[in-house]
């Protein structure tokens, strides 16, 4: 097999319009794949550099295949199961700024950069006050940023039409408005002037970002599969699912410069992105969390076998269209649509995801992906949504740490254990119940209202006494 590089596989030269921090799975198989989509149809001409945010990255890994890379995308689609292999090429530069400092600074001096993006994880936009020395590479992304801005300002001697698009990717509410704000401290903190600030924000226009797709990363099982279909080596192979969703709020000047809607992608420019999050983490993320405690005590390990399972599947289902979707304010077309690829995304065979993943923390994630549900559906409809109770029970064994005879591997916050520890020290159900409901230093309120006490404590003693398949059926009227 061929070596993966540019002399094998030749390729245009674009401009470098795109500084991209990170380099890694989520950003190459996610924002370079919608680069190279651009490009290739036309709507972009665009290269990009990456720089390495972190002392330990893969700068080096990809260079020595001159950026190239493939990116395989599984899933099923509109009922079909969907495979694709692509080389991307959108990769031209890399820098590690903390070896080649004067490099990174280069880049700001550039006529042809127009986009900045990152992920950085949710611990990269942080401010540290201690980022004070620029003559060196600062330590923190926002440090980094800041110190390229200002070697711009300098250079360009304040234009206002040098200014920037920057576009984060990191899972954080409001990105765009958080880097900014980062930004503006440490600018203040490091003394710089008030022009610099001000070219800052107002010739650079920061946008917040939603991003989703399930990037599993490089599939050690499959490498050398398809390397031999593609006919050559690739070290830095990417696997992702085919779906793909990326909403920013609407700012002209970052659309302009970054037209990704404009390609016939899952890319929306929002006048607020905040539906599209609570779309997000109602339906995706609630459900997966709904999901959880039922299908696990009922015998079922993954994801795909929860919502291929005759009674998860409907559960989930219901719970989807009955009790969250009417809680989101989006029009009901873009809401089914999104629900129905939602369960695409779940049955995708490509992926093994184990419902114990998912697990982790589960009382919090209870607490942040269902409850904005459960308390925006009796705000609208006056009564709790019988699902969420019903998980919320299911929760509630699962917790007890058994299912049949085997002891389930429990992990959250020593608290919260210790907690639960607490709840099942009790015997009578509708003590068990009580206790799990008014925790309102957990939930943030008490859950004891109306008959939700009569409830959970029934489908607790049913789940427990006859187990957790026969208490599900009874509760769907099986």
């Amino acid at each position: 097999m061929k070596e993966l590089n540019r002399t094998n596989f030749p390729t245009g030269t674009r401009p470098i319009k795109v500084l991209q921090f990170g380099e890694g799975n989520f950003l190459r198989a996610f924002v370079d794949w919608i680069i190279w989509n651009l490009d290739r149809s036309g709507v972009m001409n665009a290269d990009v550099c990456v720089v390495q945010p972190t002392p330990q990255g893969r700068i080096k890994d990809l260079g020595q295949q001159d950026g190239l890379y493939t990116v395989c995308l599984e899933g099923i689609e509109n009922g079909e199961k969907v495979q694709s292999r692509d080389l991307i090429d959108v990769l031209r530069d890399f820098i590690d700024p903390y070896t080649e400092y004067d490099k990174y600074l280069s880049y700001a001096k550039s006529e042809d950069l127009e986009v900045i993006v990152s992920n950085t994880t949710e611990a990269g936009i942080a401010l540290d006050t201690t980022d004070t020395d620029f003559s060196v590479c600062p330590k923190s992304f926002p440090g980094k940023m800041l110190a390229f801005l200002k070697a711009r300002f300098d250079h360009f001697g304040g234009d206002m039409s040098k200014g920037l698009a920057i576009v984060p990717c990191e899972l954080i509410d409001y990105n765009g408005k958080e880097l900014k704000r980062v930004l503006n401290e440490l600018a203040k903190i490091n003394g710089m002037s008030a022009e610099f600030i001000e070219w800052m924000n107002t010739a650079n226009h920061f946008t917040s970002t939603l991003v989703d797709r399930i990037v599993p990363g490089y599939p050690k099982d499959k490498a050398a599969e398809i390397c031999e279909e593609q006919g050559y080596i690739d070290t830095s192979i990417v696997k992702g699912e085919v779906f793909h969703l990326w909403v920013l709020q609407k700012e002209p000047f970052v659309q302009e410069r970054l037209p990704a809607d404009k390609a016939g992608l899952n890319v929306i420019y929002a006048d607020d992105i905040t539906p599209y999050k609570q779309r997000k983490v109602k339906i995706l993320n609630g459900s997966h969390t709904a999901m959880v405690p039922v299908a696990y005590l009922s015998g079922i390990d993954t994801v795909r076998e929860a919502v291929t399972d005759e009674y998860v599947g409907r559960f989930v289902r219901e719970l989807a269209n009955e009790e969250i979707k009417p809680t989101i304010d989006l029009p009901a077309d873009e809401m089914d649509a999104f629900a129905s690829a939602v369960m695409e995304r779940f049955m995708n065979p490509f992926i093994r995801h184990e419902l114990m993943s998912i697990a982790l923390n589960s009382t919090t994630k209870f607490r942040t992906r269902l409850l904005p549900t459960y308390n925006d559906y009796r705000a609208k409809f006056g009564k709790s949504p019988k699902h969420i109770l019903f998980s919320f029970a299911s929760l509630v064994v699962f917790f007890r740490g058994k299912r049949g005879s085997e002891d389930i591997v429990l992990k959250d916050d020593a608290a919260y254990l210790e907690f639960w520890k607490e709840v099942w020290q009790l015997s009578d159900y509708t003590e068990i119940a009580k206790k799990a409901l008014s925790a309102s230093d957990i939930w943030g309120q008490d859950l004891d209202e109306d008959d939700n006490l009569s409830v959970v404590a029934g489908y607790i003693k049913n789940i427990v006494e006859n187990g957790e398949a026969a208490a599900l059926k009874d509760f769907l009227g099986e």
